[in-house]
C-alpha cells in the first residue's frame, strides 16, 4: 500500500510540475511568429540545441517542450509576439460593434474578441475565455479558479473585462451567429481561410473584410516586415446568376503557395489576391527571376504528398506580356518539335549562369535547374509559357488562359493544392501525380553498414519493365522483332483493351421504342477514376505461362476464346470496344475474363503473360482524384446529398454557371484523370522517329500499357454491367454506346423519365443512379427520337452528338 501510495504520489507531483511550467501559446500561433519575424526552423532548433524535426512537433502539438528548453522556447515566443502582434490584418471581422476590451500584451481592439462578462481574479495559471463557460448571469466563482480572458471566452452578449492573454488571440476565433462555444481553431487561420461570417458580402464588395482594407491578409514567411499589397477584387468580378453558387473554400496555403503569375511588371500574383513585389530586373532577366523564385522572398512552397516523396517545384506563369518582357519570342517558330533553338540569348543567359534544361528543352512547359548538392540542395523551376499553348483549351478550358493574371493564379493554385502543382499538360500531371502518391524509393539505413541508403517503397513501379508482346503498341522494338513492319496483328496476337465506341442496328429498334420521343444520354462521372479504384494491377515484369488455369485475382493478359457465349445484340458485347461479338481467340485483360467468367461463360485460357507481383497501385491517384472533384463540385453547388431532382436542376444550372475559377479547375481535373490513364501508354512523337526504335517514354517505370488495358476493360466491364441490369430488370437497352455515355430512348427528356425504380421508389440496385461521385451517372443531353434515328440510320454515334456538339473532339 505504501508503495502503491508514493507512486501515485509522484505522478500527481508530476502533473503539477507539467501545470507549473512556463506557458506557451497554441501551436498555430508558434509557427504564425516564427514565420513572421521571417526565422526558419532551422534557425530556432539551433539556438534551442535541438534537431528541427524537434521544432516542427512544437509547431504541430505533437510534441511539447520540456524543461530547460521550454522557458527558452516561451521566452522566444514572448518576445515574438511583443514584436509581431495580430491587428485587423488576419482578424475575422465581428458581425456588428462590439465594445473592445482593454488590450493585453498582444492584443488591441482592432483584434480583440467580442467582450465577456466579468472574471474574478485568480492565482492559479492563465486559463481564458476560449475554454470558459459563458454564464447567462453574473456567478459567484468557486475559489481560486483559474484566470479567464477574452482570448478564449465565447462571445456573450454582456462587455467584458480585461484579460491577461499574451499570444493567442481573436485570429483563431470563429465569428459565431450568436453567442456560442466556438469549436477549437483550425491550423493557422487569418483572412484568406478564416471561417465566413454570417452574412459574408459577395468577394470584392466594399464590405469584404480584410480584402477591401487593401492588404494581404497573411503574413508571408522569409520576408521580414516587406510589405505585400493587393490589387483588383480578383474573383470578385465575375459575373453572379440569380442563385449565388457557394464560395469556395480556400486551402490553406504554405508560404505564398506553389506558384506565381507574371504580367510583365514590376509584381508576381499568387492565390487570394496576393501581390507580390519583384526585385530589380526580375521581370526583364529570366535567371534573376529564377534565383528569385527560389528564395526566401518569394517563398514559393509545394509540399510532398508522400513522406517518402520529395516537395514539388516552384512554378511561375508567363503570360504573353511577361513572355515580351523576357525577351522570349510571341510564338515558337519550330511547330515541330515546339522548342526554343539552342542559339537563343535566353538560353545562353541560362548557361551563364549554370542553369540546365531537361531533355524536352525550352518548350511551353521549360524546367530549369541546377544540380543538387549537399549544400544547395535542389534548385529547380517550373515555367508554363502561356503564349505557346501551356494550357490546352480542352483542359482547361477555352478562355482560361486569357484570364486576368489574379484570376489565373486562383484557378492554377486550386487545382495545384487539390491535384499538383501543374507540371505540363494535365496528362503530363496526371502521370506525375502518380509518382509522387507512390514514389519509388524511400531513405532506409543498411543494418550491416549503418549507411543511408536508397531502398524501394513497396507498393510502387520501381523501374522500366518491357510489356508483353500482345500488351506493346505496333512501334515498340518488342513486336518489331516479332513481326515485319507491314505485319497487321489480328486479335489473337494483340491485346485491344480500348472504351466502347458501338451503335446498335438500326433493324433491332421495337415498336415500343419507335413510340417513344426522346433520345436520353446519361454519363459515368470520371469513369475511369472509378474503374482504377482498389484495382490490382502488376507492379513488375510478367511472365509467361502456358495452358494456365484463370485466376481473377491475378493482373495479366490472357488468350482465351469466347465468341461461344451467346449475348443480346440490343446490348454492345463487353469483350470488344466495338461491342461487335469476338469470332474467335483474343488476348483479354484480366477484368474481361472475370466478368467472362461472372457471366456464367466456362473460361479456359490457352497462354497468359501474367504478373505475380501486384497491388492496387492506382488507389491513392483515384482518392486524390475524387476528393478534388466533389470538393469542387461541392463548391459549384453540387453536393452529394442533393435529391435526385434537385441533382439534375443543379447540374443544369452548373452549364450555365459563369465562374471563371471553379469550372477551369473541374475541366482540369477531368482531363488529369483520362490524360494520366492515357499516359501509361504513351506513342512516339516526333517526325524522325523510326518504328522498331526505342522511344525517350519507354524509361519510365509509369510507362506501363497493361496497366492501362486494366483500367479500360474495367471502366468497360462496368458499363456493361450497369446496361445488363437495365435490361435484365426493366427491358431497357441502349441505342448507343460512347467510352462512358449511353443513349437511351425515353418518353420524356429527363434521365428520371426511364430510369427504372424499385416499389419503394428507390434507384435499381446495380443499375445506373444519378449522382456527383465517381461511378454514378448525370444528365449528359437530350435530342428527339427523329434526330437519334437519322444519327443510327447514317452509321454515326448519338452518343458522340447528345450534347449538340461533338463531345469526343472537344476533349470530354
Amino acid at each position: 500500500m505504501p508503495d502503491e501510495q508514493e507512486s501515485l504520489f509522484a505522478a500527481v507531483d508530476a502533473l503539477l510540475e507539467e501545470a507549473a511550467q512556463d506557458p506557451l501559446p497554441h501551436p498555430d500561433e508558434r509557427k504564425r511568429l516564427r514565420e513572421a519575424a521571417g526565422l526558419s526552423q532551422d534557425q530556432i532548433a539551433k539556438a534551442l540545441s535541438v534537431r528541427r524535426e524537434t521544432v516542427t512537433s512544437w509547431e504541430t502539438g505533437r510534441t511539447a517542450p520540456r524543461a530547460p528548453k521550454r522557458a527558452a522556447y516561451a521566452r522566444l515566443l514572448e518576445g515574438l509576439a511583443a514584436l509581431h502582434p495580430v491587428n485587423a490584418v488576419n482578424a475575422p471581422a465581428p458581425e456588428q460593434p462590439a465594445t473592445p476590451a482593454p488590450a493585453p500584451p498582444t492584443l488591441n481592439a482592432v483584434n480583440a474578441p467580442t467582450p465577456a462578462p466579468p472574471a474574478l481574479p485568480s492565482t492559479a495559471s492563465t486559463v481564458n475565455a476560449v475554454n470558459a463557460p459563458a454564464p447567462e448571469q453574473p456567478a459567484t466563482a468557486p475559489p481560486a479558479p483559474p484566470t479567464v480572458n477574452a482570448v478564449n471566452a465565447p462571445t456573450p452578449a454582456p462587455p467584458a473585462l480585461p484579460s491577461t492573454a499574451s499570444t493567442v488571440n481573436a485570429v483563431n476565433a470563429a465569428a459565431p451567429e450568436q453567442p456560442a462555444t466556438p469549436a477549437p481553431a483550425p491550423p493557422t487561420l487569418n483572412a484568406v481561410n478564416a471561417p465566413t461570417p454570417a452574412a459574408t458580402p459577395e468577394p470584392g464588395s466594399a464590405d469584404t473584410p480584410a480584402r477591401a482594407v487593401g492588404i494581404a491578409p497573411r503574413t508571408p514567411p522569409g520576408s521580414g516586415a516587406k510589405p505585400r499589397f493587393r490589387e483588383g477584387a480578383g474573383r470578385g468580378s465575375a459575373p453572379q446568376g440569380p442563385t449565388p453558387k457557394p464560395t469556395r473554400t480556400p486551402t490553406p496555403l504554405e508560404g505564398n503557395g506553389p506558384l506565381l503569375v507574371l504580367d510583365g511588371t514590376d509584381k508576381a500574383y499568387a492565390a487570394s489576391g496576393l501581390v507580390l513585389p519583384l526585385p530589380p530586373k526580375a521581370h526583364t532577366d529570366l535567371p534573376t527571376l529564377i534565383a528569385w523564385a527560389l528564395g526566401p522572398d518569394a517563398d514559393l512552397r509545394s509540399p510532398r504528398l508522400h513522406r517518402n516523396g520529395k516537395d514539388g517545384d516552384p512554378l511561375l506563369v508567363l503570360t504573353a506580356a511577361a513572355t515580351e518582357a523576357l525577351g522570349l519570342p510571341p510564338a515558337l517558330e519550330d511547330r515541330r518539335t515546339l522548342r526554343l533553338p539552342d542559339d537563343h540569348p535566353t538560353l545562353k543567359l541560362l548557361s551563364k549562369g549554370k542553369w540546365q534544361l531537361t531533355r524536352r528543352g525550352f518548350g511551353p512547359w521549360p524546367r530549369i535547374y541546377r544540380p543538387a548538392s549537399p549544400t544547395t540542395g535542389r534548385q529547380c523551376v517550373q515555367l508554363a509559357v502561356l503564349p505557346w499553348g501551356a494550357l490546352d483549351a480542352r483542359a482547361w478550358g477555352q478562355d482560361t488562359a486569357g484570364l486576368p493574371a489574379p484570376e489565373l493564379a486562383e484557378v492554377l493554385t486550386t487545382y495545384a493544392t487539390r491535384v499538383l502543382t501543374p507540371r505540363g499538360s494535365t496528362a503530363v500531371s496526371g502521370l506525375e501525380l502518380m509518382t509522387a502518391l507512390r514514389p519509388p524509393t524511400r531513405a532506409a539505413r543498411n543494418p550491416d553498414t549503418q549507411v543511408w541508403e536508397s531502398a524501394p517503397v513497396p507498393g510502387s513501379l520501381l523501374r522500366p519493365v518491357d510489356p508483353a508482346p500482345p500488351e506493346a503498341p505496333d512501334e515498340h522494338p518488342v513486336v518489331a522483332a516479332l513481326y515485319p513492319r507491314s505485319h497487321q496483328r489480328t486479335p489473337d496476337e494483340v491485346l485491344d483493351e480500348e472504351a466502347y465506341d458501338w451503335i446498335r442496328d438500326p433493324q433491332l429498334l421495337t415498336d415500343a421504342e419507335c413510340t417513344r420521343t426522346h433520345a436520353v444520354g446519361i454519363d459515368v462521372n470520371m469513369a475511369f477514376a472509378a474503374a482504377a479504384n482498389r484495382l490490382p494491377v502488376g507492379l513488375g515484369p510478367a511472365v509467361h505461362v502456358q495452358g494456365p488455369r484463370f485466376d481473377p485475382k491475378t493482373p495479366g493478359c490472357w488468350l482465351a476464346d469466347l465468341s461461344a457465349l451467346a449475348l443480346d445484340p440490343r446490348l454492345p458485347s463487353p469483350f470488344t470496344p466495338t461491342g461487335r461479338p469476338p469470332a474467335g481467340p483474343a488476348w483479354y485483360a484480366t477484368p474481361t475474363l472475370a466478368y467472362a467468367q461472372e457471366l456464367g461463360h466456362p473460361v479456359q485460357p490457352t497462354e497468359a503473360w501474367l504478373r505475380p507481383d501486384n497491388g492496387p497501385y492506382l488507389d491513392a491517384w483515384y482518392t486524390r482524384l475524387r476528393d478534388a472533384y466533389v470538393a469542387t463540385m461541392a463548391d459549384l453547388g453540387v453536393t452529394s446529398a442533393l435529391p435526385e431532382p434537385e441533382f439534375l436542376a443543379a447540374m443544369a444550372e452548373l452549364q450555365e454557371c459563369p465562374d471563371p475559377v471553379l469550372k477551369p479547375v473541374l475541366s482540369a481535373i477531368k482531363s488529369t484523370v483520362k490524360g494520366g490513364i492515357g499516359k501509361l501508354r504513351e506513342r512516339p512523337q516526333g517526325a524522325a522517329y523510326r518504328p522498331g526504335e526505342p522511344w525517350p517514354a519507354l524509361e519510365r517505370p509509369t510507362w506501363r500499357p497493361d496497366i492501362r488495358a486494366a483500367v479500360i476493360s474495367t471502366a468497360r466491364v462496368n458499363m456493361h454491367r450497369k446496361m445488363n441490369k437495365l435490361a435484365t430488370a426493366a427491358g431497357l437497352y441502349p441505342v448507343a454506346v460512347l467510352s462512358d455515355c449511353a443513349v437511351y430512348l425515353s418518353d420524356g427528356p429527363s434521365p428520371l423519365d426511364f430510369l427504372p425504380r424499385t416499389p419503394e421508389g428507390k434507384p435499381l440496385p446495380g443499375g445506373f443512379r444519378l449522382g456527383v461521385s465517381p461511378g454514378m451517372v448525370k444528365h449528359e443531353g437530350t435530342q428527339s427520337l427523329l434526330w437519334a434515328v437519322e444519327m443510327l440510320d447514317q452509321g454515326l454515334n448519338p452518343a458522340r452528338h447528345i450534347k449538340g456538339h461533338d463531345a469526343a473532339a472537344d476533349g470530354e
